[in-house]
């Protein structure tokens, strides 16, 4: 276990707001989790669990201790007769994860190709793109108590996966065994997860169901795609939309795709015939964020140095850079105010998908 003191976090976070942790600790195994937990000088005080950094927002000097998650292996645990079982370290960088499994053999993460951020944090947000979430791959996760340092593991029930959301993004409530943990329990700041574990079919079929795969489909002729050229597609396109975070401070997808029931999207339809819009298999429908912030005129827009990134409405981007880079105050104020004028238009609340610490 390595501790530092007062550690600048501009590197450490995708959005390049300039920050401090008073007291950071990097983990690169099980044992160093352990030993924070144990520590005279850390134990009991509050945990903020870093990942990539690539899903939060800080407004201010971390107070909390800064527990950095540096555990790396990529290794196939175990298979059966429908799938291969892969294993990785939560340090893992989730796409450098996804490259790995299909340089491998190993099918059905490449829709989620170039999503920023550690493996992780990928069950937190439950995350997901171009038709594939985390759950549909998912099959189970290694985490430690961080009160009592006793490490645990969960399925997917037990995560309580939904729409960008998990047990750990939700506070802790009564105590209860991990074995039989009940929907609903809360895990955020209780538990920090260590390795995670994909279900990945060996009867593997091609996700091909957005416009811009369907097109890129049309585009090369090839009917049939392979796991590598669907990768492969997944990049240029996310290439295409959305900014490097080395290059552009972001923090990716900023808000949620609200979802409506299917009265009040015919309602919207009838006034706003443009907009996009997909059924869901529950009946509902989701709405494409980045067109209805579009729509109300945000895209290019700027507050401070917080912006609206001019290919992709959904993205909100840092227009500083170095010392003088953006604040989380003014990317928060930009988000509100961005939720205010949708609500008015469309009578739909935003939500954000980012932490603020």
């Amino acid at each position: 276990m390595l501790v530092e003191n007062n550690v600048p976090l501009q590197q450490y976070n995708t959005f390049g707001i300039v920050a401090k942790a008073h007291t950071l600790v990097r983990a690169h195994s099980v044992d160093d989790v352990r030993a924070l937990i144990a520590s005279p000088d850390l134990a009991g005080q509050p945990v903020f669990v870093l990942g990539g950094g690539s899903n939060i927002v800080i407004t201010g000097d971390v107070k909390p201790v800064v527990l950095k998650m540096e555990i790396k292996g990529l290794r196939l645990a175990g298979e059966t007769d429908r799938a291969w079982i892969v294993e990785a370290g939560a340090g893992e960088v989730w796409h450098e994860a996804v490259a790995w499994t299909i340089a491998q053999g190993y099918p059905g993460l490449e829709n989620m190709a170039l999503i920023p951020g550690t493996v992780g944090a990928a069950p937190v947000q439950n995350i997901g793109a171009y038709g594939v979430e985390l759950q549909d791959r998912f099959d189970s996760l290694d985490a430690v108590d961080l009160a009592t340092g006793k490490t645990f593991t969960l399925n997917a029930a037990q995560c309580a996966f939904s729409y960008r959301d998990s047990i750990f993004k939700h506070a802790p409530s009564a105590a209860g065994e991990y074995s039989d943990l009940p929907r609903g329990m809360g895990l955020a700041g209780r538990a920090v997860i260590t390795h995670v574990r994909f279900r990945l079919p060996k009867q593997w079929k091609p996700d091909l169901g957005y416009a811009d795969l369907e097109r890129k489909m049309a585009e090369s002729g090839i009917t049939e795609p392979t796991p590598r050229q669907i990768f492969d597609w997944v990049c240029e396109i996310r290439r295409a939309k959305l900014p490097d975070p080395v290059v552009i401070g972001n923090a990716g997808s900023f808000f949620k795709n609200p979802t409506v029931t299917e009265y009040q999207c015919t309602d919207i339809i009838a006034r706003e015939p443009k907009i996009v819009h997909y059924p869901m298999p529950d009946g509902s429908i989701k709405l494409a964020a980045g067109w209805l912030i579009d729509a109300c005129g945000w895209k290019g827009k700027s507050i401070g140095k917080a912006g609206v990134y001019e290919k992709q409405a959904l993205v909100l981007v840092n227009r500083g850079n170095g010392e003088d880079s953006v604040t989380g105050g003014e990317v928060m104020t930009l988000a509100k105010a961005i939720q205010t004028s949708v609500y008015e238009r469309f009578g739909i609340r935003l939500e954000p998908e980012p932490v603020v610490v």
